[in-house]
């Protein structure tokens, strides 16, 4: 299983509230809620068809793949059993969370090709660079820039497939250069036309930025979002969507202002009182009060 959360201890915020008027209603009311599978990382590798069904069950269209291998599929599960799967419980994987560790430390790209092989066999949207390992990560600003082109040159290869690529952030790029941080390299040094952002939204709350704000200063680069919310007793836990410490209606109340075109639920950790019942109630929520 891919392993990308290392849950670095940063400085938490609380999002502030924000006076939300009626005429900011959510621009994407009727589209799809989808969930990040890594929020079923327990059970996913061990029952494929099994988690799809409950997935389908509690109401979600759409998945977040993850644990993608080009010789083993999904934990097994070739790209086509898969893609039947999904078609089954009506679900759609409209992006997916593909390592491209090997690729940003060696730059072979080959690995890309076979991500573009299978997001199209699925049907997808997005391949995403969902996570860097810390080996990896960008010790000064330069090093982010130099990440920045390799990010360009992979979403090259994704246009040329029919696809777009994405770049899934945590806490780490928030890292302080100057009066610069890791994050705002790569949303000012990527290509605005090739490459879109998908926000964690409590990652970046819990590095102490405000999504809000982000959405001004980069208006349209955020095209997806994870939600999921942060405990009110412990920031490094998530809680269901609602019941946290983030402030979810003023978020969505930007959503055409952050260019939003899919969003999907994730819980890492803190469940309660199980994943599919945590990511059920969390659907609920969602569905009842912020789309």
């Amino acid at each position: 299983m891919i392993k990308r959360r290392d849950f670095l201890i940063n400085t938490g915020l609380a999002l502030g509230a924000l006076a939300i008027a009626p005429s900011f209603a959510f621009a994407a009311k009727k589209k799809a809620i989808g969930i990040q599978l890594w929020t079923l990382r327990d059970t996913f590798p061990k029952d494929v068809k099994g988690v799809l069904a409950q997935v389908g069950k509690v109401g979600f269209n759409e998945v977040e793949t993850f644990g993608f291998s080009p010789t083993k599929g999904f934990f097994g599960t070739s790209v086509k059993e898969f893609k039947k799967m999904l078609c089954d419980n009506d679900l759609k994987a409209t992006s997916n969370h593909f390592d491209f560790n090997g690729y940003i430390e060696n730059g072979n790209t080959d690995v890309i090709k076979s991500y573009t092989e299978a997001a199209n066999i699925l049907g997808s949207e997005y391949i995403t660079v969902p996570y860097v390992v810390e080996n990896l990560r960008g010790k000064t600003g330069d090093d982010y820039k130099k990440l920045a082109l390799k990010v360009n040159k992979a979403a090259e290869i994704c246009k040329a497939a029919g696809l777009k690529l994405a770049y899934h952030n945590h806490d780490f790029e928030f890292t302080k250069f100057g009066s610069t941080n890791g994050y705002e390299i790569l949303l000012n040094e990527t290509d605005k036309k090739l490459v879109d952002f998908e926000m964690d939204l409590y990652w970046v709350v819990r590095a102490g930025h405000d999504p809000l704000q982000l959405f001004k200063e980069h208006p349209g680069r955020f095209k997806m979002w994870h939600v999921k919310d942060m405990d009110k007793a412990n920031h490094e836990f998530n809680a269901v969507i609602g019941t946290g410490t983030i402030d979810f209606k003023a978020i969505f109340a930007q959503a055409e202002l952050s260019g939003l075109k899919r969003f999907f639920l994730e819980h890492e950790s803190n469940y309660i009182p199980n994943p599919i019942e945590s990511a059920a109630a969390s659907y609920n929520y969602i569905k009842n009060n912020l789309i």
